[in-house]
């Protein structure tokens, strides 16, 4: 039995975590559907509401501060209208932004277009920046990293974190904890990170499936040995999360609710437990919390967050 632990409203005001990684902007498209298309057999639909939402990294620094804690947002984005839309919604949050801009670079967009209260179809557009200016934030990811309790890498595999190897040795020379939400199958470029927060899928990329729960536990002991990592923190939906460290393993059931969408469903665990060990929290007494946030979101349309008295109701 996990015991929630309660941390104040000036504990976590005064954590600070510094995002880096891949943004988007996500747009809604909402509308009627009335009529199939006469064209093709697919339903036509009436847009009569449109909604601009932080997405990707974004995301994953306004979920920082919509728990009370402060949050610092470096990325690299295109110099286009989504990117200045972007910046603009999340300087709206209180998140400090840093914007590195590349005039190559499309910044990704997801629209969705949703009829009849679900997603009919989701359409992305993007590109992959230039390695060059990704380097170049390091600068300001060095400026940075000495006034932030902790570092939280957000992949969405979009390029934006090419460097990441560099930023984890340079974070850890500071002794601030590295919290990574990992993408593709090659974790070696986490090495030495605190923690991170596969899927059961994006794990399975990595170690390949398991037969049973000591199997995993076999895979992850050589994953975090091989890598040098202090915790992997495994998401498993349904089945609520598990955090394999030095100590051995720790469980939490999910927090049994109706499921209306999963999407950010990751960012925001990954969020909290960023912010509650950036206010002194261990990894141990943060996860329960943690679980408990994607529990609540869950329950939540679209890219979404949870509030501090939400997570201390």
């Amino acid at each position: 039995m996990n015991t929630m632990i309660d941390v104040s409203k000036e504990k976590m005001a005064a954590a600070s975590v510094l995002v880096v990684g891949d943004v988007m902007l996500d747009r809604y498209w909402y509308g009627a559907v009335d009529r199939i298309s006469p064209e093709a057999p697919v339903p036509v639909v009436r847009i009569t509401r449109e909604e601009e939402r932080n997405g990707g990294a974004a995301n994953v620094a306004y979920n920082v501060v919509t728990l009370g804690a402060q949050s610092s947002l470096l990325t690299v984005v295109g110099d286009d209208e989504a990117s200045h839309k972007l910046e603009a919604l999340v300087a709206q949050t209180g998140i400090r932004t840093y914007f590195g801009r590349d005039a190559d670079l499309k910044t990704t967009v997801k629209l969705r277009v949703i009829g009849r209260q679900q997603q009919l179809i989701r359409l992305d557009f993007e590109n992959t920046p230039k390695n060059e200016l990704l380097a170049s934030q390091t600068a300001t990811f060095e400026e940075l990293l000495p006034h932030h309790g902790a570092v939280l890498f957000s992949d969405y595999g979009k390029g934006g974190l090419a460097h990441v190897s560099d930023m984890i040795a340079r974070a850890r020379a500071l002794g601030k904890p590295t919290l990574i939400d990992p993408k593709g199958s090659d974790y070696s470029r986490y090495q030495y990170a605190t923690v991170i927060t596969p899927n059961r899928a994006e794990l399975q990329q990595v170690v390949g499936s398991w037969s049973s729960e000591s199997d995993l536990r076999n895979k992850v002991r050589n994953l975090r040995e091989q890598l040098h990592l202090e915790a992997v923190l495994l998401t498993r939906s349904e089945e609520g999360m598990t955090l394999f460290d030095a100590e051995g393993e720790q469980h939490v059931s999910a927090h049994a609710r109706e499921v209306f969408d999963v999407t950010g469903a990751g960012d925001t665990v990954i969020a909290t437990m960023a912010a509650l060990v950036g206010a002194g929290l261990s990894l141990r007494d943060a996860m329960p919390l943690a679980n408990r946030a994607g529990g609540i979101v869950v329950g939540k349309f679209g890219t979404a967050t949870v509030s501090y008295e939400e997570l201390f109701a």
